[in-house]
């Protein structure tokens, strides 16, 4: 008849220097032999069952019991424990359950001579790096998918974080620190961005006071540069625009204008009007001399 396979352990080693440790001596300092008792019970619990222990909310008042401890120390002792790392703090918020690396080490150390022939399943909260994993240890490659995933969603969710600052940034070019009775702070930019709104008002251009905020919004983004804004708005006050332009453009736009007005009218030489001009003059002057 096969031997039935043993689930758990019998019994676990302890380290000599288990009370030289420093967390040890800390725990023992603050909760007498309490602290130092519900400890090794703790791991008695865990080994008895493999590498881990899964609470419930009932697990506090059975340790209560069974130790003969005030629940209330039970608390506080095994919130000490998570804090100092005798246990994994994180995976007993997330689970409730109870491990450790170390605990897994030594259990990877004592069941090494049975697990060798027959390795060992793992089916979730294994906490030990691929690399300090005996190869007996065989965890579940669903589990690593599982992190795997989850990394990757932290990352696509931290991706995604990034991506939303940066578009944010990106339409927060210009903060207006302007008083509430002013579109911008600098003075002269904002008489000629008021001169702009008004041309466009006597145009007969019913400007609503949003229409207004977006044109001045939409200054603010075309350059970082006061004195080029100050242009700009120049610029489109002079020439009647209805819209501003980046510098590079603003010499198109004033050539295309230009074009348009005259394209009608031969191009002449400014030497030929000179001369003509110089002709005119020397006429009006015989004309004058005759009469007298």
């Amino acid at each position: 008849m096969p031997r039935t396979r043993q689930e758990g352990n019998r019994y676990f080693s302890l380290d000599v220097d288990f009370f030289s440790d420093k967390k040890i001596k800390i725990l023992k300092a603050r909760y007498g032999a309490d602290g130092i008792t519900l400890y090794i019970y703790l791991l008695c619990e865990i080994y008895k069952s493999g590498y881990y222990l899964k609470v419930d909310e009932d697990f506090e008042f059975i340790i209560s019991d069974d130790l003969n401890m005030d629940c209330n120390k039970v608390k506080q002792v095994l919130n000490f424990l998570l804090e100092r790392s005798l246990f994994d703090n994180k995976l007993f918020q997330s689970d409730k359950v109870l491990t450790s690396a170390g605990i897994q080490r030594r259990f990877q150390r004592m069941v090494k001579s049975r697990a060798v022939k027959n390795p060992i399943k793992i089916e979730g909260f294994w906490i030990l790096p691929e690399d300090e994993t005996e190869p007996f240890i065989k965890v579940n490659p669903s589990l690593n998918n599982s992190e795997k995933k989850d990394n990757n969603s932290k990352k696509n969710e931290f991706n995604s974080e990034n991506y939303d600052i940066k578009e944010k940034e990106k339409k927060r070019k210009y903060i207006y620190t302007a008083a509430p009775d002013k579109y911008f702070e600098d003075e002269t930019l904002d008489d000629a961005f008021r001169l702009f709104i008004r041309m466009r008002q006597n145009h007969g251009d019913a400007l609503m006071e949003e229409q207004i905020l977006a044109y001045r919004d939409e200054l603010a983004t075309l350059s970082q540069n006061t004195e080029e804004r100050i242009a700009m708005a120049k610029q489109a006050f002079m020439n009647g625009w209805k819209n501003f332009y980046p510098p590079n453009k603003r010499a198109k736009k004033s050539k295309a204008v230009s074009s348009n007005r005259f394209n009608n009218f031969p191009q002449r030489d400014n030497a030929d009007v000179i001369k003509q001009l110089e002709a005119m003059g020397g006429k009006k002057h015989d004309t004058e001399s005759s009469d007298v």
